[in-house]
C-alpha cells in the first residue's frame, strides 16, 4: 500500500482541522456539577442528568467529559454501582449514532472504556443485543416502526412520505438502520443498560442542540419527549420509570434542559461551541 506524504499528513491533521479530541476546559468539572446539583434540586434523577451530559460530550467529541460524567455519577449515587453508570453512558453513546454518526461514537466510546478503572472495564457486558436474525428482523422493524409513530404521532406518515420524495430510501433507512436496530431497545434485554422511550428523547435533544443547525428536529423531539407522557409511553411495559421526566416534557423542564445543555457546551468547548463544520473558521 502507498503512503501518505509529509504534506498530506500535514494537512489531514492541520490545527483549524480540528483532527483529535475535544479537550475540555478548565470549567467543565465545575459546570458538571452544577448541572448534577440543578439536576437533584429540580428532582431531575441521575439516569437523565447522565444521559442529557453523555450526549452533549459525545456530540462536542469529548470523552474526557465522559469520564468526568462517570466519576460525578458514581460520587452522587451510593446505591448504583460504577459499572450501571458506565453501562448507562456507553448506551447512550451508542444511541448519539442515529443523531452524530458514527466516528464520534468510535473515538468518544473507545477513549471512555480507555479511561475506565480495570475491575469496571472487566465487567462490562460483552454480549451482543442487536444482531439481526431471520427470528428477529419483522420484530425489529415493527418495533421501529412503533417507536417513530410514537415520536412523530399525528405527522407519522406525511413525514415519511417527505423523506421518500428526498430519497426512497431514506425513510428505510431511519426506521430499520435507526429506529428499529438501535433506538428502539431489544426484546427481551436483560445485559448493559437500557435507555428507554423517554431517555432515548433526551439522547435525541442534547445531541441536535449541540449540534445546532437543526432546531426543526430539536423541534420534533422536544414534541417527541411529551408524547411520551401525553400517550402513555412512557409507562408502558418494559419501561423503566424516569424521574423527573415528565417535569423535562413541560414547558419549564424544556426551558431548564434547554439552557443546561447550552451550558454544558460552552464549558467543554471553553465557549467555542459546536466541533461540527462550523467549527472549521480558519481561513484557507
Amino acid at each position: 500500500m502507498s503512503k501518505l506524504s509529509d504534506a498530506v499528513k500535514a494537512l489531514i491533521n492541520a490545527g483549524h482541522a480540528k483532527p483529535g479530541y475535544t479537550r475540555p476546559s478548565a470549567d467543565v468539572q465545575p459546570a458538571l456539577a452544577k448541572f448534577a446539583c440543578s439536576a437533584k434540586e429540580k428532582k431531575v434523577g441521575l439516569p437523565a442528568w447522565v444521559t442529557l451530559s453523555t450526549a452533549v460530550s459525545a456530540t462536542l467529541n469529548c470523552p474526557e467529559a465522559m469520564t468526568s460524567i462517570f466519576h460525578l455519577a458514581n460520587s452522587s449515587d451510593s446505591q448504583r454501582a460504577p459499572v450501571q453508570n458506565a453501562e448507562l453512558i456507553r448506551e447512550v453513546g451508542l444511541k448519539c449514532i442515529s443523531f452524530n454518526g458514527i466516528p464520534r461514537s468510535i473515538n468518544t466510546l473507545g477513549a471512555f472504556y480507555g479511561s475506565l478503572p480495570s475491575d469496571v472495564a472487566s465487567s462490562l457486558s460483552t454480549t451482543t443485543t442487536r444482531e439481526y436474525t431471520a427470528a428477529n428482523v419483522e420484530a425489529r422493524k415493527k418495533d421501529g416502526r412503533a417507536l417513530w409513530d410514537q415520536v412523530y404521532l399525528g405527522f407519522e406518515r406525511k413525514l415519511l412520505d417527505k423523506l421518500a420524495q428526498s430519497h426512497p430510501d431514506l425513510p428505510v433507512h431511519i426506521l430499520n438502520g435507526h429506529y428499529g436496530n438501535l433506538l428502539s431497545d431489544p426484546r427481551g434485554k436483560n445485559t448493559g443498560a437500557n435507555v428507554g422511550r423517554v431517555l432515548t428523547s433526551l439522547v435525541a435533544i442534547a445531541c441536535l442542540r449541540s449540534q445546532t443547525g437543526v432546531g426543526p428536529q430539536v423541534t420534533s423531539h422536544v414534541f417527541g419527549l411529551r408524547k411520551a407522557y401525553e400517550n402513555g409511553d412512557a409507562n408502558a411495559e418494559g419501561q423503566d420509570p424516569v424521574e423527573g421526566g415528565e417535569w423535562l416534557a413541560s414547558n419549564d423542564g424544556n426551558i431548564w434542559m434547554l439552557e443546561n445543555i447550552d451550558k454544558l457546551v460552552n464549558a467543554i468547548s471553553a465557549g467555542e461551541g459546536t466541533t461540527f463544520a462550523p467549527g472549521m473558521r480558519a481561513k484557507l
